[in-house]
């Protein structure tokens, strides 16, 4: 099996506003001039950590996308608009602010497993349970507007999380301004802007700011393989443990369970646990 000499991993963008999430990947596309793909999307309105994954990392993308994300965010009472945003057209109007204690009674009923209906304008339409926690009401700059931030799981969105908080306290309500804080491991004092992008002008395997495609792996189980074991894993076959223990901590790990399967401190392959042996799902060319 060829090796793909790079480069690969993870770059954390700051997403300026007004760019699309795809409009950015096609940036660090052209800038590479390898494959590349983003760990959940960000609206043009938007601003925040992007983690791009870049060559063999795109591999990794849909782990990276299981890991919570916080949002720092500006709710607009008494308005509704029908992107649940600022850039949707004005739908209802109240003249209702809800106070900060309202605000703060209100939160509890917002944390845990809970349905919401996506936002008119998102890809998905259908209801959906989906697990979050809205941590705290930060500050009122003014009765028409409040500062939050939530930590939330995969598909929530912040957008119906608003409107819904102004459902419930008697008015209207849609996101003003929105800025995502982290994305699993990854967070905002990792990332770099476009800009600093454009002045290299490129990205080499070396690249100060590439972080490793492991990075996006710290919450998968890691299994340390031999040589010949990561060389019979990257072609693709299935590994048995030669002796009990000789993989720490792998008769713990239960049946289904995906792991990082590493030589050295190279990532070889995602595997899988399926009837006590190791089957590569993704295998890293590089």
């Amino acid at each position: 099996m060829g090796v793909d000499s790079g480069p690969h991993g993870w770059l954390i963008i700051d997403k300026p506003l007004g760019l699309s999430s795809n409009g950015v990947v096609e940036l660090i596309r052209r800038s590479t001039g390898a494959k590349a793909g983003h760990a959940g999307t960000l609206d043009p309105l938007a601003t925040g950590v992007l983690p791009i994954a870049i060559g063999e990392a795109t591999k990794t993308t849909s782990y990276a996308m299981v890991g919570r994300k916080r949002y720092r965010f500006r709710i607009r009472w008494g308005v509704a608009r029908t992107t649940d945003d600022r850039e949707g057209e004005i739908t209802g109007e109240c003249a209702s602010r809800p106070s900060r204690g309202a605000i703060d009674a209100i939160l509890p009923h917002f944390i845990g497993a809970i349905t919401q209906l996506p936002p008119a304008y998102s890809a998905v339409k259908v209801n959906g349970r989906r697990a979050y926690a809205l941590a705290r009401a930060d500050a009122m700059p003014d009765s028409d507007h409040a500062d939050c931030e939530a930590l939330v799981g995969k598909g929530t969105y912040i957008r119906a999380l608003a409107r819904d908080l102004g459902t419930a306290l008697g008015t209207f309500a849609h996101i003003a301004e929105l800025r995502r804080l982290s994305v699993g491991r990854f967070t905002e004092t990792q990332a770099i802007t476009l800009d600093l992008i454009g002045e290299h002008g490129h990205i080499s395997q070396n690249y100060r700011h590439l972080l490793p495609i492991e990075a996006a792996l710290d919450d998968i189980p890691a299994v340390r393989l031999t040589e010949a074991e990561a060389a019979r894993l990257r072609n693709g076959q299935s590994l048995t443990p030669g002796d009990p223990g000789e993989w720490v901590g792998f008769d713990e790990l239960v049946e289904g369970t995906i792991v990082s399967a590493r030589y050295n401190q190279a990532l070889i392959a995602l595997a899988r646990i399926e009837d006590g042996r190791l089957r590569p799902i993704r295998v890293m060319n590089c």
